[in-house]
């Protein structure tokens, strides 16, 4: 029962599954995921994105876990959606972590970018509109994301997951962004069509939350290099515990009411930067 999957919302839970393996490292990548969705549901986003993952680091505290590694992403920086704003508030709560008297747990944030392959990824989209005869639909002409492969991402969170002292978010290098438009008409080439002659390109503009570009530092974060060459880490600012668990607790009991405004009141206030998309 215990491997089984379930809630990370669900602490008891969580506690039997710590008890029972004892684990000596956590990498915690749970959430939920999806932007548009989460606008329409930002309380999903609190309770799972958010408490889950409070009580997932409670978890590895309890039980001295001896490293935790939190999988963070792109959207989290300037975040214009609920999404990115929940997760940036689940990289504050690990970034406390280290100053907390008794905390024997290394807990630290990698964070990136898009995944080949992943659920969700835009690319199978892509292949099966194509393979019905079109369109394709890309969301703006000038789209840009960052991609790497399920390969790369894997083995550089595990490099990352050693390498850390405490606090630290480790950016790992997505190369160059990449334009979705091209990456449209990229793979209706090698489908063997070509681009609005046989297979249509219909643009149906940005979802609810989403951004034209993302990146990876936000402003005050100074990017250090690290041993390895596709890893960089930030340099993240000082964090009071006790403020920004009071604050995660108002948005608990927000997202119980099911408060929409109130929930993006209460993230506006924990984060400065995030700015939402007035839909």
């Amino acid at each position: 029962e215990s491997s089984a999957a379930s809630d990370v919302y669900k602490r008891q839970l969580l506690r039997r599954t710590f008890d029972l393996y004892r684990p000596q490292t956590v990498f915690h990548a749970a959430a939920y995921k999806h932007v548009p969705m989460l606008e329409l549901q930002p309380w999903q986003a609190v309770e799972n994105n958010i408490i889950g993952t409070a009580r997932v680091i409670a978890a590895a505290r309890e039980y001295a876990t001896d490293r935790f590694v939190f999988v963070s992403t792109d959207k989290a920086v300037r975040p214009t959606n609920i999404m990115g704003a929940s997760k940036r508030i689940a990289e504050l709560m690990i970034q406390c972590q280290k100053e907390q008297p008794g905390v024997t747990t290394k807990f630290m944030i990698v964070r990136f970018g898009n995944v080949f392959g992943s659920v969700g990824s835009v690319i199978p989209l892509f292949k099966k509109q194509i393979a019905q005869g079109g369109p394709v639909t890309v969301t703006h002409p000038e789209v840009t994301r960052y991609f790497m492969t399920i390969p790369e991402a894997c083995q550089l969170i595990l490099q990352a997951g050693t390498m850390g002292e405490g606090s630290e978010i480790f950016v790992l290098d997505m190369g160059t962004a990449i334009k979705i438009d091209d990456m449209a008409k990229d793979l209706i080439r090698l489908s063997g069509f070509e681009p609005n002659v046989d297979i249509k390109i219909e643009y149906i503009g940005l979802r609810p939350g989403e951004k034209l570009y993302e990146e990876l530092i936000t402003v005050g974060e100074g990017l250090l290099p690290t041993q390895h060459s596709k890893i960089l880490v930030l340099s993240g600012g000082a964090c009071d515990l006790n403020t920004l668990t009071d604050q995660v607790e108002k948005l608990r009991c927000l997202a119980e009411k099911q408060d929409h405004k109130g929930i993006q009141k209460q993230l506006i206030g924990i984060i400065p930067e995030y700015q939402p998309k007035m839909n």
